[in-house]
C-alpha cells in the first residue's frame, strides 16, 4: 500500500516502514502483491520452490527471497502472460534464483551467465501469438488498444481456461 497517496492508519505505516530483511505475513505479501492471499496458498501448491515458514497454527511467514520469488512468479504470470506449466519449466530449467532476480525488477530474457537459449525454449506465454499480453491488474488498457480488442483476448483465454478445466474433469477411464 502506498501510503502518499492516502492517510493510512498507524498499522499501515508500520509495515511500509518494516525492515527490508524482515518477514511478512501471508496478509502483508498478499497485499504488496496485490493479490487474494488464497492465490498465495494455491501458488504453495503449484510451485516447491515456495517455502515460507510456518509457525503454530499454520501461520505463513515469508523470507525477504521467498517475497522476491512471488514478485517474480506474480510479474511471469499476470505480467508476461506465462502459463503455470510454462512457469514450472522455467523454475525447473533456470532456477527459483532467476525468478527472484526478475521480481526484483531484472530481465525477463535469460538467467545470468546463460545464453538465452534456454530462455527462448521455456515456457511460451499463455496468449503468445494474439499480439497481446495481459496487463497488470492496476493498469489501465494498453495504449494503442480498444476495449473490443482487450475484451475479445480475455474472452479468449478464459475460453482456453474453461477448456482445460473441463479436461481435467473429465471421469478417467479405468484402466481395469
Amino acid at each position: 500500500m502506498n501510503l502518499e497517496f492516502h492517510a493510512g492508519s498507524a498499522d499501515e505505516a508500520e509495515l511500509d516502514t518494516k525492515s527490508p530483511d524482515a518477514f511478512r505475513t501471508i496478509s502483508e505479501v498478499a497485499e504488496d502483491l496485490d493479490i487474494p492471499q488464497h492465490v498465495l496458498r494455491f501458488w504453495e501448491t503449484r510451485f516447491s520452490q515456495i517455502k515460507p515458514l510456518k509457525r503454530g497454527g499454520g501461520r505463513r511467514y515469508y523470507r525477504p527471497d521467498d517475497v522476491a520469488l512471488l514478485k517474480g512468479i506474480r510479474r511471469l504470470l499476470y505480467g508476461e502472460g506465462y502459463t503455470i506449466k510454462g512457469l514450472q519449466r522455467i523454475l525447473k530449467e533456470q532456477g527459483p534464483r532467476h525468478v527472484q532476480a526478475i521480481g526484483r525488477g531484472g530481465p525477463i530474457g535469460q538467467a545470468p551467465g546463460g545464453d538465452g537459449s534456454e530462455a527462448a525454449s521455456s515456457a511460451q506465454p499463455a496468449i503468445a501469438g494474439a499480439g497481446w499480453t495481459p496487463p497488470p491488474a492496476a493498469r489501465s488498457v494498453p495504449e494503442g488498444l480498444d476495449d473490443i480488442t482487450v475484451l475479445t483476448a480475455v474472452m479468449n483465454e478464459l475460453g482456453e481456461c474453461r477448456r482445460i478445466l473441463e479436461r481435467a474433469l473429465e471421469p478417467v477411464a479405468d484402466a481395469s
